[in-house]
């Protein structure tokens, strides 16, 4: 019985030990500036610098400049000399001024270098669409054209030169001196021609006519001969004033047609394109904006490569001299403590650790893009140095993270909706990223380099007799990519391909 009782009066006391991880508020302020474009960046710090009187622009770089930043620091450190300008001191004033009358309401390794934040002259705006852009499709049909190195030079400046429509604005003679001046290529109008008429043979067609006329002659002059395409091609050759204004009447004097033949001409050049650039735009990417890349990348004849963080038109950040002063006046004591003045304390001292904790974010992704694109470019060090898609290595988020010590979640954050301008052309940096295919043998291939190979090797087929994916299979096996008929199938899918019998 005293046992029983033991038992009963017994306590136990137990430790328990969780490990819980909380985000902080400057960690998720990191992360999501983080995941952002150069151009979503500036509408942020724009907004940013709306909603916080402290936050201003800088003459000075904020990133280089950071570490002295301390708000709270009463030493004579942050007395700034410039402050004593009468009239910035007044502007400032009255920043804060207006800010204290708001209280009380809702408020391994390859040498890659980091050649720091670009010049505005390096900066390029380039259309793209969610897939792939304008000028990726071009470059792509470039780099599968039989052309010498110095008509690639060419074709690479003209494909730069179209304007967004997909036409060429810009005299040949003009090109011909600007290639010279500032690439050193030596080539002549006629040859600039010449490289301009392979251009023209591009998808889609009527890229590169240097007029509306001539957009639409290379449009009808793909079609299959006919008596219309005739009739088409003296419409646009012959009366192409009469079309353009619509004059259909005078048209159909001049060519002698009946109201029929008429009506069926005036519904087929009525759906040519004007715009062969906007259709590129239309039908491959949707959700089109003018955007900046955010890295550009550098690849020198040494085979060395350099880069450097766009910061497009982001203006540079500092905190308000103004609000470090007054917030030292309120600590000093020099003012009278009412409760006025205690309010306006706390919201100067509030407005100014959100302005350095903005700024300091601002820093951490300056640097977070800096060292996980250093480590993808020394990953894909082949690529830059030659441009060619098989040369792209296997590579995944966790390979970077591993590299660069960070999480896979913010490298997933990096890679997410950003663009690298190259020497080979623009890509979203998520085109660097790749799985692998393991051969029975244990050997690691790119998926990328093998998709790559058939994809030559059907546009290489006879097409009166269109490889199987077992001949597909065979054809790769003899090439050193021993894949499985089902991963042929599978590959051929994912590049758009159909079966052999629809390929005749």
């Amino acid at each position: 019985m005293a046992q029983e009782q033991k038992f009963t009066q017994e306590q136990r006391l137990e430790q328990q030990q969780k490990l819980t991880q909380t985000i902080t508020h400057q960690q998720l302020l990191q992360a999501v500036l983080t995941e952002l474009p150069i151009a979503q960046l500036q509408e942020r710090i724009n907004a940013e610098m709306d909603d916080n009187p402290a936050l201003e622009i800088s003459s000075d770089d904020p990133i280089d400049n950071l570490d002295s930043l301390d708000p709270l620091d009463n030493s004579d450190s942050q007395d700034n000399p410039d402050t004593t300008d009468t009239f910035e001191k007044e502007e400032r004033q009255s920043a804060l001024d207006a800010a204290l009358e708001s209280l009380g309401r809702d408020d391994e390794d390859l040498p890659v270098y980091h050649s720091g934040q670009s010049s505005q002259e390096e900066r390029e705006e380039i259309v793209y669409g969610q897939t792939i852009s304008f000028i990726d499709l071009l470059t792509e049909q470039m780099n599968m054209a039989n052309l010498t190195e110095r008509e690639r030079d060419v074709m690479e400046y003209l494909i730069g030169s179209l304007d967004d429509d997909g036409l060429l604005r810009k005299p040949l003679d003009t090109i011909s001196d600007e290639l010279a001046i500032y690439h050193n290529i030596d080539v002549t109008a006629k040859e600039v021609e010449h490289v301009l008429h392979e251009l023209q043979q591009f998808d889609p067609a009527g890229i590169g006519a240097r007029t509306l006329q001539e957009c639409l002659l290379l449009q009808v002059e793909r079609r299959e001969p006919s008596q219309l395409k005739t009739l088409m091609e003296k419409a646009l050759k012959l009366y192409f004033d009469r079309f353009t204004k619509k004059h259909w009447k005078a048209l159909q004097q001049g060519l002698k047609l009946n109201d029929l033949q008429t009506e069926v001409l005036i519904a087929e050049l009525r759906k040519l394109n004007p715009k062969p650039g906007a259709s590129i735009s239309e039908t491959v990417g949707r959700s089109l904006q003018q955007i900046t890349p955010d890295f550009i990348v550098d690849t020198h004849s040494d085979g060395t490569v350099t880069f450097s963080l766009n910061t497009g038109d982001v203006p540079e950040l500092a905190i308000s001299p103004s609000f470090v002063e007054a917030l030292k006046d309120y600590q000093s004591g020099k003012q009278p403590q009412t409760m006025q003045m205690k309010e306006a304390m706390v919201y100067t001292k509030r407005k100014l650790e959100a302005a350095a904790s903005f700024i300091d974010a601002i820093r951490t992704r300056h640097q977070t893009l800096t060292n996980t694109m250093k480590a993808i470019i020394q990953w894909q060090h082949r690529f830059f140095e030659d441009g060619d898609e098989a040369s792209l290595r296997p590579m995944i988020l966790k390979d970077i993270a591993e590299r660069t010590g960070y999480d896979l979640s913010t490298i997933s954050r990096v890679s997410k909706s950003k663009y690298v301008q190259t020497r080979w052309g623009t890509f979203p940096l998520r085109y660097f990223f790749s799985d692998s295919y393991v051969t029975e043998d244990g050997e690691e291939l790119s998926t990328r380099e093998i998709k790559v190979a058939l994809r030559d090797l059907i546009e290489h087929e006879d097409k009166r007799k269109p490889l199987s994916d077992e001949a597909l299979m065979n054809r790769l096996a003899e090439l050193g990519y021993p894949i499985a008929r089902r991963t042929v199938a599978k590959y051929r899918e994912q590049l758009g391909l159909p079966v052999a019998r629809l390929r005749k």
